[in-house]
Order: C-alpha cells, then sequence, then structure tokens
C-alpha cells in the first residue's frame, strides 16, 4: 500500500522560506513521477505547482513559482521535497504530494493515483 505524508508546512512571512518533506512508503518507480499540487483557501481547483520526472531528473514548474521553488527527492530516504524561497501571501494554500508509476508527468490531478493528506502554507504579507 502505498502512503504518502507530507510535513514542513506554517506560516511564514512574505519573503520567507519554507521546505515541505512528502514521506512515501511502498512506492517505488523508475520512470514515473512525483509532483506537488498547490489548493488555494476556498477554491475547488488543485493547481499543479512542481513535478519531478523520476526517469531523467526533468523537472517542470508552474509560471507563478518558477525560480523561486525547487522540487527534488532524496531516494535513499524515502522523501520527496519542496523548497520554497521568495514565498509570497499568494502562495497560501494546502500543498499535496502525489505520484505516479508510469512515464509522463500529468499536469492532471487525476493523473496520479497515490495522494497525501496534504500540509498548510500561510504566508503572510
Amino acid at each position: 500500500q502505498v502512503q504518502l505524508v507530507e510535513s514542513g508546512g506554517g506560516s511564514a512571512n512574505a519573503g520567507g522560506s519554507l521546505r515541505l518533506s512528502c514521506k512515501y512508503e511502498g512506492y517505488s518507480s523508475d520512470d514515473g513521477c512525483m509532483a506537488w499540487f498547490r489548493q488555494a483557501p476556498g477554491s475547488l481547483e488543485r493547481e499543479v505547482i512542481a513535478r519531478l520526472d523520476l526517469g531523467d531528473g526533468k523537472t517542470y514548474y508552474d509560471d507563478s513559482v518558477k525560480g523561486r521553488f525547487t522540487i527534488s527527492r532524496a531516494d535513499a530516504r524515502n522523501t520527496l521535497y519542496l523548497q520554497m524561497n521568495t514565498l509570497k501571501p499568494e502562495d497560501t494554500g494546502t500543498y499535496i504530494c502525489v505520484a505516479r508509476q508510469f512515464p509522463f508527468c500529468s499536469p492532471r490531478w487525476d493523473g496520479y493515483p497515490f495522494r497525501g493528506q496534504g500540509t498548510q502554507v500561510t504566508v503572510t504579507a
């Protein structure tokens, strides 16, 4: 059974930094994809923020976080990270770690069968 558990959320001032972690168990893939989605307060939409192709190591970022956020993985620790720098109030939301075992880093929420519960990030101006 695959389990994804996020941690590292919290409150930060604008301009500050946070690092999110996603500890996973039961998941193993050489060519799948792992990603972070964000759900803004009061919104039903989940937007993909960052994706990591496990096959070739390529990363993909939403324009809103490009240059500020970095997705990475420590496979030996079974952990996915999201380093968030220069935070903005609009980064506030629930951040959810997801994974799939097949190639192609889908930008769609329904492309990832394995999902965590999320961790809350609040950025104040």
